[in-house]
């Protein structure tokens, strides 16, 4: 697992690194303003790969005694503030933009400018789908945001060839507005990346279908009459569960015990569960 999370995000930020050297040679080309819109979406997803990078490292580190539940909340956590950079970003991107519209700039447009458009969305269709499914397979919300982000990028690229396109066909104008439609997108990413992570952050309830989960797999355990109240939220993203098990009232403080304990392992293998407490009532 640890191995796969961080090739995955070497991986990304590899891509990212190169993608923002060839746009901004690109956008120098051109002096597209949506060309160059796209370069700084992609000195973003840097700044994204990085803290992702770091998150994820972050978060596999051991329990140690400042931090004795983990360090879940790391990939959340720099999830949402590189969501706060992203909006900064939309904004200079739509101030700039909204100037070329007013004062329309002279661009060159050769034949490299779209090889490198088409390049870079080909590439980012691929690491999209790698992202996705990586960060699906591990419940990892950094690599999920990395692919959210990166597929942005496909139309912000394609919002580029469309610019473009339009000055050279001598709609001057196009290329301003599709550098705002870019900005767009820029914002749009960092709104879809602080929505998903907003519920880490606050603590938020697991859903139906994991609660059930968890309540089959504690009542399958010998000695469980029943539970009567099953808790949970999120700590980073990963989940802790308070649970109160039923158990016969003539059972021994040992036997009790051992349930409880039996419990709490079986729980605890779900993949989406970091710690679980298990409260034993006697019926």
């Amino acid at each position: 697992m640890v191995k796969n999370l961080k090739r995955a995000t070497n991986l990304s930020m590899a891509v990212n690194i190169f993608l923002f050297i060839i746009k901004a040679a690109a956008g120098i080309m051109s002096n597209s303003i949506a060309v160059i819109s796209d370069a700084i979406n992609s000195l973003t997803d840097i700044v994204s790969s990085g803290a992702i990078m770091y998150s994820v490292r972050l978060s596999l580190k051991k329990p140690d005694e400042d931090h004795q539940f983990g360090h879940n909340a790391a990939q959340p956590l720099a999830v949402f503030l590189v969501a706060l950079f992203t909006a900064v970003v939309g904004i200079n991107l739509i101030e700039a933009s909204v100037n070329r519209i007013l004062t329309p700039y002279p661009t060159d447009i050769t034949a490299p400018v779209y090889i490198i458009l088409i390049a870079t969305i080909i590439t980012k269709l691929i690491l999209t789908h790698y992202q996705s499914s990586v960060g699906k397979e591990f419940k990892s919300p950094a690599l999920k945001a990395g692919a959210v982000d990166s597929l942005n990028d496909v139309l912000a690229s394609s919002l580029s060839i469309v610019g473009i396109v339009g000055v050279q066909l001598g709609f001057r104008y196009l290329d301003g507005i599709a550098g705002i439609l870019i900005a767009l997108f820029v914002f749009r990413s960092g709104y879809q990346i602080a929505k998903e992570n907003i519920g880490y952050l606050m603590g938020k309830s697991a859903d139906k279908n994991l609660i059930l989960e968890i309540a089959n797999a504690a009542l399958k355990v010998d000695g469980v009459l029943g539970l009567n109240e099953l808790k949970s939220h999120y700590v980073g993203n990963k989940f802790h569960i308070e649970i109160h098990i039923d158990v016969a009232k003539d059972s021994s403080t040992e036997t009790s015990h051992n349930i409880g304990i039996k419990v709490q392992e079986v729980v605890s293998n779900l993949p989406e569960i970091n710690k679980v407490f298990v409260h034993i009532d006697p019926v």
